[in-house]
């Protein structure tokens, strides 16, 4: 009686513990979300420094052009 109870629990904390160490899925999920979220970054950066550098260089040849 006591080894089927035993060999119950132990079953049962096998699966319970095999829920917790297989994360793998959600881990890769935050990771991806992350990856997301540093490339947007990146983007909104490269072109707000886009923006900027054109705007200059735009002055530059409109001073240039009419003779500063």
């Amino acid at each position: 009686m006591f080894v089927r109870l035993s060999a119950r629990a132990q079953a049962a904390w096998a699966g319970v513990r095999a829920r917790f160490e297989g994360e793998d899925g959600i881990v890769a999920t935050e990771y991806m979300i992350m990856l997301i979220l540093v490339a947007l970054a990146i983007v909104v950066g490269a072109t707000a420094l886009g923006v900027a550098i054109n705007a200059k260089l735009q002055s530059t040849a409109t001073k240039v052009t009419n003779g500063f």
